[in-house]
C-alpha cells in the first residue's frame, strides 16, 4: 500500500522533489476530522495534523499537505456528493476516509451506498485510499454532558450498547476490504480499551462522539503504522530543526 508515497517520502535528493512535487493527502470525514472538540475547533492537535508532523519529522525533505475537506455534522453522502470538488480536484496521493458517527442516525444502506461510492471513485481515479474507522460513541449519559445534548446522548448510548454501531462499522470494513482498500481500524482499538475496563465515554470531550484532544494521538499513531508498516519512533514532533538554505 502507498508504494508511490513511500518512494516520494524516502527521496534523499531535491531532484526527486522537483520531479514529483509534495505529498497531497485529502481528508474526507465528519466533525472529528473537521477538528471539533467540545464547543470549539482544534486544528493543531487533531489526528491528521499530528500525522503530518510525524511524517515531517521522519521524512523532512518533502512537504506533506493535509487537505482537510471534512465538515461537522455530515455523513458519507456529503463526501460522495462533493467528491469532485473536495477530493479529485486536488489529485491526491492519498485519501483518508472516516465516516460513521453521523451515519448511525440513518439506515445501514444510506451509510454504505455513498461510502462505497467514495471508495469506488478513489479506485477509478487510482488514488490510494485508507478507510479509518471512527471512535466509539458514548455508552451512557454522563452527568457533565451539556444539558441540551442529554437527549441525543441517550440515543447514541443506545446505538453503542445495542450493537448498532458495531454492525455499521463491521459492514463498512467489509465493504472496504472487498475493494482491496486498507482499513485503519481505530474502532477496534476503542473497543479493546472498553473491554479492558476503560471508561471510553470519558475519552469523549463532549461525552457523545468527539474524542478528547489526547485521543487524536491514537488515530495518528494507527495511521502512521498502517502507512509505514512500523510504529512511530516516538521522536518529539513539536521541536524544530534548522531549515536554513545550505547552498546545495
Amino acid at each position: 500500500m502507498a508504494d508511490f508515497i513511500l518512494a516520494k517520502l524516502a527521496a534523499s535528493d531535491s531532484k526527486t522533489y522537483e520531479d514529483h512535487g509534495p505529498i497531497n493527502v485529502v481528508i474526507s470525514g465528519d466533525s472529528v476530522s473537521h477538528g471539533a472538540v467540545n464547543g470549539f475547533f482544534d486544528y493543531h492537535t487533531l489526528y491528521h495534523n499530528r500525522l503530518r508532523l510525524m511524517i515531517n519529522k521522519k521524512f523532512h525533505l518533502l512537504p506533506v499537505n493535509m487537505i482537510n475537506t471534512a465538515f461537522s455534522g455530515k455523513r458519507a453522502n456529503y463526501g460522495d456528493d462533493n467528491f469532485d470538488r473536495d477530493v479529485a480536484a486536488h489529485n491526491p496521493d492519498l485519501v483518508i476516509v472516516c465516516f460513521g458517527l453521523n451515519d448511525i442516525n440513518v439506515s445501514l444502506e444510506e451509510y454504505l451506498t455513498p461510502l462505497c461510492s467514495i471508495f469506488d471513485k478513489c479506485l477509478k481515479h487510482s488514488f490510494d485510499c485508507i478507510f479509518m474507522t471512527p471512535n466509539m460513541l458514548n455508552t451512557y449519559v454522563a452527568e457533565d454532558t451539556a444539558e441540551g445534548l442529554k437527549g441525543y446522548a441517550k440515543t447514541t448510548a443506545g446505538y453503542q450498547t445495542s450493537g448498532r454501531m458495531d454492525t455499521y462499522i463491521a459492514a463498512a470494513i467489509e465493504a472496504a476490504r472487498e475493494r482491496g482498500i486498507p482499513v485503519c481500524d481505530c474502532y477496534a482499538k476503542w473497543k479493546a480499551l472498553a473491554e479492558s475496563g476503560v471508561d471510553t465515554t470519558m475519552l469523549l470531550a463532549n461525552r457523545i462522539n468527539h474524542p478528547t484532544q489526547e485521543m487524536h494521538k491514537l488515530f495518528a499513531d494507527s495511521l502512521y503504522e498502517l502507512i509505514f508498516g512500523a510504529p512511530y519512533d516516538g521522536k518529539p514532533i513539536d521541536d524544530h530543526f534548522n531549515t536554513m538554505y545550505q547552498g546545495n
